[in-house]
């Protein structure tokens, strides 16, 4: 079956709270940089994302992460247009914890790491710097935990696609920064009442819910992918 845009965009309950207060139709007319991590918009995935299963068959380390620092890297100017120049932000992250990892990883998680994330326009007349984004997830901006479904690609760090970035805030799935907005449990349950019925990924079967929820669908999704193989 078909997925359409609109499906993708109201499959969770933050993506569909965002939608109902008009943040989904504003961001798409942006255009996003890199995709090594996703933002807001039109969701490209680079492996699937959305599932449990989808987490441990793709993803090298599942972990809990929190920005420290912040940096802008690849600047591109203009020479037309309202926008001046466009950067990427260099994002310095801490890890927290480790939720899972898999039993052959491309590369081990430290620490701390890397990755390159969406930046900001920089406006020629005003001088604005506004916040960019590109599919649909978290910025991720420093102030925030994430739980996080990373790959090793390329030679550095990745996240899976729009499902694999989850606002983490509080120990608590849904709550926090997504599309440069930070939202409360009050948003996440009222985009759930408008989120798709038959929506199975790995952010809704536990939004609201710690990590002890996480590792415990991880680990299901992990013993039904082995049943299956026998």
């Amino acid at each position: 079956m078909r997925t359409t845009l609109t499906d993708r965009l109201t499959s969770g309950p933050v993506a569909a709270f965002l939608a109902l207060t008009g943040v989904g139709a504003g961001v798409l007319v942006g255009h996003g940089g890199l995709d090594t991590v996703v933002g807001c918009g039109i969701p490209s995935d680079s492996h699937p994302s959305r599932t449990a299963e989808d987490w441990i068959t793709n993803a090298d380390h599942v972990v809990v992460a929190t920005p420290t620092a912040e940096q802008d890297t690849n600047r591109r100017n203009f020479t037309e247009g309202p926008i001046q120049y466009q950067t990427d932000r260099a994002v310095a992250f801490r890890t927290d914890k480790i939720l899972w990892s898999s039993g052959r990883p491309r590369q081990q998680i430290g620490q701390d790491f890397d990755m390159v994330s969406a930046g900001w326009n920089v406006y020629r007349d005003s001088g604005e710097r506004t916040k960019r984004t590109t599919a649909a997830a978290p910025r991720l901006e420093p102030g925030h935990t994430y739980l996080l479904a990373l790959r090793w690609v390329a030679g550095q760090w990745t996240v899976l696609g729009e499902g694999a970035a989850v606002p983490f805030d509080h120990q608590t799935v849904g709550e926090g920064e997504w599309c440069g907005r930070t939202l409360s449990k009050e948003d996440v349950a009222r985009g759930e009442r408008f989120s798709r019925k038959d929506d199975h990924s790995l952010e809704k079967a536990v939004h609201g819910q710690g990590e002890q929820a996480v590792t415990r669908e991880l680990e299901r999704a992990k013993t039904e992918a082995q049943a299956r193989r026998r």
